[in-house]
């Protein structure tokens, strides 16, 4: 499955992966909708280092669709909140 993560690139990562990335990002909705921003820190540093772990890096001359988008490093709870009604 080919991951992107805005302003970086993308990875292609493992379906065991896509299992990890799916729970940090359930946890990363349950401090969004509880609006603790520390708590959304921490883990969106999580879910990103676990995609560039695990995940194998493509050459920025290889674009493929994307099958799940993440936001870049430094996006906000303000942000998310700002795209997403939880």
């Amino acid at each position: 499955m080919i991951v992107r993560i805005l302003h970086e690139g993308q990875y292609d990562i493992s379906g065991q992966t896509l299992d990890q990335v799916n729970r940090l990002d359930a946890t990363l909705l349950e401090h969004l909708r509880a609006s603790d921003q520390a708590g959304f820190d921490q883990t969106l540093a999580q879910l990103l280092a676990t995609v560039r772990k695990e995940g194998k890096r493509l050459s920025d001359h290889e674009l493929r669709e994307s099958h799940l988008i993440l936001p870049a490093a430094d996006f906000t709870l303000d942000e998310a909140k700002g795209l997403f009604h939880p």
